[in-house]
């Protein structure tokens, strides 16, 4: 299993993002996942998160801006990002408890995706 990110690219500040998160290989669905991100020179940090009842948690600098749903018919879960700005510019990963077996989970990380805003 391997999840794959997608969406990211260059947009100017005010303007919005979708990222998408999806594991290939087989597998029985996504338990909790989140998006993370890591500037350049920064520590990775913790972007949201969704668990697997949809309960949803930001960081203060996203909230009311970024959005993390998910979509458990296409295993995938995604991050609305709106009225961008300069200092969101990172490379986004996703971390998802995919559900590997009947009664097994492990934890995977994406190799992330580069979202940069110009101002």
């Amino acid at each position: 299993v391997q999840l794959v990110e997608s969406g990211g690219g260059l947009v100017q500040a005010g303007t919005s993002l979708r990222l998408s998160c999806a594991p290939s290989g087989r597998h029985y669905g996504i338990n909790s996942a989140a998006w993370y991100r890591q500037a350049p020179g920064k520590e990775r940090e913790l972007v949201a998160s969704i668990t697997w009842d949809g309960i949803t948690n930001y960081a203060v600098s996203v909230q009311g801006r970024f959005t993390i749903s998910r979509d458990n018919a296409k295993n995938t879960v995604y991050l609305q990002m709106n009225s961008l700005k300069p200092e969101d510019t990172a490379r986004y990963y996703c971390n998802a408890n995919v559900q590997i077996l009947i009664n097994g989970a492990m934890d995977y990380w994406g190799k992330g995706t580069l979202v940069t805003v110009s101002s």
